[in-house]
């Protein structure tokens, strides 16, 4: 796990809200603080879609970033910062499984909870903190790094400037 302190807020907030630089990531959950705090559940609610729909979802249960974006957009923008948001994003069960194969760590995909990353704005301070969740107990770190080198790598690829705190 590593914290990173965002070094332009501005910069991250379009590329967070008015890009598509990450709504491949999955929306675990969020929150929002403006005049209220509105709370957002990243898991999909099934029978709200067509059957046809559901099969198009296939496996997947939570939504991708690019799919609340929009709301989340209509909460934020305005003349006044948000006094606070967090939101939580997984990795998709696809590009985890590409980081295991481009790695070559051996735990299995079914072992992995979620490489999650974790964003929040206190008002003042911009942050992204990684996370591992696995199904099964090991000593071995190797999956954190590599998480934690992808997420960097990401964020320089995306020109996000950060230090590490």
């Amino acid at each position: 796990m590593i914290a990173l302190q965002i070094a332009d807020i501005k910069s991250f907030m379009k590329k967070l809200l008015l890009t598509d630089s990450f709504d491949r990531f999955l929306l675990l959950d969020g929150a929002v603080t403006t005049f209220n705090t509105f709370h957002i559940d990243g898991n999909l609610q099934k029978s709200y879609y067509t059957r046809e729909e559901q099969e198009l979802l296939a496996k997947r249960s939570l939504s991708f970033w690019g799919e609340v974006r929009p709301f989340c957009l209509e909460l934020i923008k305005g003349k006044r910062t948000p006094l606070s948001f967090r939101f939580t994003f997984q990795l998709s069960a696809s590009n985890t499984e590409k980081l295991l194969d481009q790695t070559g760590i051996t735990i299995l995909p079914e072992q992995i909870r979620g490489l999650l990353i974790n964003i929040r704005y206190d008002g003042h301070i911009l942050s992204c903190t990684t996370g591992t969740s696995l199904a099964v107990f090991t000593m071995d770190k190797k999956l954190d790094h590599a998480w934690d080198d992808m997420v960097q790598k990401y964020f320089r690829q995306q020109e996000i400037p950060f230090e590490t705190v």
